[in-house]
């Protein structure tokens, strides 16, 4: 057994509808007994997508834990993103899915929901150091079914060298409101004359910034049983937003907000300085950063009085497979990757920001500058409790939100049209895969 003491962690989808149909013949979760580690010699296999640096540094990783842990071997499986999710399913499918699984929020519940994955509140994970918000966005249906590598905040993105050049100050970003947001936005492109664009999307692009406009009215994007309880209001109110920002010539029109998203985040409109604000993850600074060649800041969101909107987001996750012949060594693995400065030392940053706290303040020395300005980022701002879980059915959630945001981009459907629409689709979906 390992000696550190551990605290166990008790909170009590296939990539097509067809992938996700064949899961229902998973293994079911196991029962609430601690499972033992062995003392003979055990094989667990470990299954991640990425790159290859990722590929490189994980293999890097296991190499220490099996040096930690001799009787334990690790059998590593990795693609990129593409194939891995139909990989996973055809292997869930036939209960011969890797012990260790690296997991996204967007597939969690379709296969937490079938018995595809192990309770985690019944093995030995450490989590004291992981914020319980950020714990929180791995439960589905009161289960534990994940634990969160890295996390992420959303917030604003501000090219502090345009805000120099057109003399316009950086704003107080505790105190700010929309209205504030909407005016700097004009400013830079009235003092800019034109060349430079006060903002680019405000939302509408992905999921995360749906979530953000919600709870900003106490509202949520699902409930936790897998409902869409959007209230179509704030998706409209999101969307009237920006299209009084474009009216008013503070913000890009709907089309080249589009060109921006097509060309990637090292191509689009803050990367290229087309604009002096926008939004994303607090993670993604470093690759803004790299591709502008511009001192870039991160601001908070605007926040109503009282209320905290953000919430984390998890880069990604580790769970467990529910047909694991090996729960206690694949627990111990996950636990090593969690919480070991070895682990964290060769990992870094490459998942993400560290969800352990600890274990972020121990990489802060080796941390390049915008990684560290993530973290003091992330440091700054107060989650709201974590979201639910984005249920089975609703993976392809981004597809349909964009296409309505193009159509009311484009002047094609109303605001409140669009956001019923959104509704009735999307739960549409959810239903379809239950």
């Amino acid at each position: 057994m390992k000696a550190n003491t551990f605290r166990r962690i008790g909170i009590g989808a296939a990539a097509t509808a067809a992938a996700a149909l064949v899961l229902s013949g998973c293994a079911s979760t196991p029962g609430t007994e601690t499972p033992e580690l062995s003392d003979e010699p055990v094989t667990i296999s470990m299954t991640w997508w990425g790159g290859d640096a990722r590929h490189e540094s994980t293999q890097e990783a296991i190499a220490a834990f099996e040096d930690e842990y001799p009787n334990i071997t690790v059998e590593p499986q990795y693609t990129d993103w593409a194939g891995y999710w139909d990989q996973l399913a055809t292997a869930a499918a036939g209960g011969d899915a890797p012990d260790v699984i690296q997991m996204d929020e967007l597939y969690l519940a379709s296969y937490g929901g079938r018995g595809a994955l192990y309770d985690l509140s019944t093995v030995d994970i450490d989590t004291t150091n992981i914020p319980a918000e950020a714990v929180e966005t791995g439960v589905v249906a009161d289960t534990q079914y994940a634990l969160p590598i890295g996390i992420g905040v959303t917030g604003v993105v501000a090219n502090a060298d345009l805000f120099a050049e057109y003399g316009v100050e950086l704003p107080d970003d505790e105190t700010w409101t929309w209205d504030d947001y909407a005016a700097i936005s004009k400013e830079i492109s009235e003092k800019s004359g034109g060349k430079v664009l006060g903002t680019g999307a405000i939302g509408g692009l992905d999921a995360g910034s749906v979530k953000y406009w919600a709870r900003s009215v106490g509202n949520e994007l699902f409930d936790a049983e897998g409902k869409v309880t959007l209230d179509p209001q704030a998706l409209a109110d999101m969307w009237q937003y920006q299209l009084d920002l474009i009216a008013d010539g503070g913000s890009q029109a709907g089309d080249a907000i589009f060109e921006g998203q097509a060309a990637g985040i090292s191509g689009g409109p803050l990367a290229t300085g087309k604009v002096a604000l926008g939004t994303a993850y607090n993670t993604q600074i470093t690759a803004l950063t790299e591709a502008a060649g511009a001192d870039l800041r991160l601001l908070k969101l605007p926040e109503p009085t009282g209320v905290d909107p953000n919430f984390y987001k998890p880069s990604m996750y580790w769970a467990v497979s529910g047909a694991t012949e090996h729960p206690a060594e694949a627990a111990l693995l996950i636990d090593f990757l969690l919480n070991s400065e070895t682990a964290a030392d060769i990992i870094k940053t490459e998942r993400g920001i560290p969800s352990n706290t600890v274990i972020r303040e121990h990489l802060t020395a080796s941390l390049s500058p915008t990684d560290k300005l993530a973290v003091e980022y992330a440091d700054r701002v107060t989650p709201g409790a974590a979201p639910a879980v984005t249920p089975n059915g609703a993976s392809g959630i981004e597809t349909i939100l964009q296409r309505y945001t193009q159509e009311v981009l484009a002047g094609q459907t109303s605001p409140v049209d669009a956001a019923n629409a959104f509704i009735k689709e999307l739960q549409g979906e959810i239903d379809a895969a239950s």
